[in-house]
């Protein structure tokens, strides 16, 4: 959105439109040298070979696709064409390149190229090696929540839930060659920008407007949750990559079913007390740190509580949102991440072995769909 239409008229025209709470994705995905399984910085060549097909597109990272799957009404509906768009890609990758997806490359040098282009090479002259050491994937998950004062309401309120998305989504332990000890480094790598994490609460549309023309590029508004000025939507950028469809389908069923929560909620007139950033901070460490294995705090009281009793409990309270939703199946197929999120299967898969781990991720690029998986080297 041009820079000078960010207004509160502007803003609120684009969230204010009755629609279904639809829901959409972008995924970024890892190219991989065949051989060494190493991050191959070939993004370009490979969008050439698709012909311009919408769904991918370029990001930063030059080893980096991401796949757009348009809004559908349900998450078994985006959940499919990110299925299709996965064996798609994989075929026009094929023999040149192999295709994997998790929050950070197990064993890549830490710093990459990154792609042409003036926005980028805007983005390398600000940030220097920190640009260059973006090479993190996220599932980026987009849900329709309108009209404004509604959205906003509900904006406001998601931020609270963000360290228990993180915890579900958690699938980055390795990087640089080595295990972290964190359930996901994405967000350590990605704290090095600006305008990371958990985001400020918005008192208005006029005070968003403000801070998106005081930001100076509303594309840079990089939190881990943000009112989308163009297409009107609450995307939730907190989730870590997922390896399998099926992992990126409950954790997206989650999230719309989070969303709709408490949207009902504020229809009923329930109303959020905005909570402060540092709290919510404390649990998002832990995320971070811990993943669903950790154990987090009440935002009021501070009583600590095993993060899996608290996604339990999110879970059983989501239920009848996501029953209305239809996507009941894949909110429970959640529940199979609290038990062990991505972070938890690559270090079993893996047994410290990043190069195994990577194996690993590539040969479930296609895991559970209806074509057979390339070979990874």
């Amino acid at each position: 959105m041009d820079i000078v239409t960010l207004n509160e008229a502007a803003l609120r025209s684009v969230f204010d439109p009755a629609t279904p709470p639809t829901i959409g994705l972008e995924e970024e995905v890892m190219l991989l040298d065949p051989q060494t399984l190493d991050l191959e910085p070939a993004s370009a060549e490979l969008l050439d070979a698709v012909a311009g097909d919408p769904r991918y597109t370029r990001e930063l990272p030059a080893s980096q696709v991401e796949i757009i799957v348009p809004p559908a009404a349900t998450v078994a509906q985006v959940a499919a064409a990110l299925g299709v768009a996965r064996a798609d890609l994989a075929c026009a990758a094929t023999p040149g390149y192999v295709l994997a997806v998790a929050g950070v490359h197990p064993f890549a040098c830490a710093e990459g190229a990154l792609n042409p282009g003036p926005r980028y090479a805007a983005t390398a002259r600000e940030y220097a090696v920190i640009a260059r050491r973006q090479l993190v994937c996220a599932l980026q998950v987009h849900v329709a929540i309108r009209g404004a004062d509604r959205a906003l309401a509900v904006y406001n309120a998601a931020r609270s839930f963000l360290p228990e998305l993180a915890a579900l989504a958690a699938n980055a332990p390795f990087h640089d060659g080595q295990d972290t000890g964190m359930a996901s480094v994405r967000p350590t790598i990605g704290g090095q920008l600006p305008r990371q994490g958990v985001p400020p609460v918005l008192e208005s549309w006029a005070a968003y407007a403000d801070a998106l023309t005081w930001a100076g590029d509303p594309g840079r508004w990089w939190w881990e949750l943000r009112p989308h000025p163009r297409h009107g939507t609450l995307e939730f950028r907190v989730p870590d990559a997922q390896t399998t469809v099926r992992s990126a389908a409950a954790v997206a069923a989650v999230v719309q079913s989070l969303a709709v929560w408490l949207a009902d909620r504020h229809d009923v007139g329930e109303t959020f007390a905005p909570v402060d950033t540092w709290r919510i901070e404390e649990n998002r460490w832990s995320a971070g740190r811990h993943g669903v294995e950790g154990e987090m705090r009440d935002l009021v009281s501070g009583r600590l509580e095993p993060t899996r009793d608290r996604l339990r409990r999110l879970l059983d309270q989501l239920g009848p949102a996501a029953r209305s939703l239809d996507c009941a199946a894949e909110l429970d197929d959640a529940r199979e991440l609290v038990a062990a999120n991505g972070a938890m299967a690559l270090r079993a898969a893996a047994d410290g072995d990043p190069v195994a781990a990577t194996r690993w991720l590539a040969d479930r690029f296609l895991a559970g769909l209806p074509v057979p998986a390339p070979a990874a080297g």
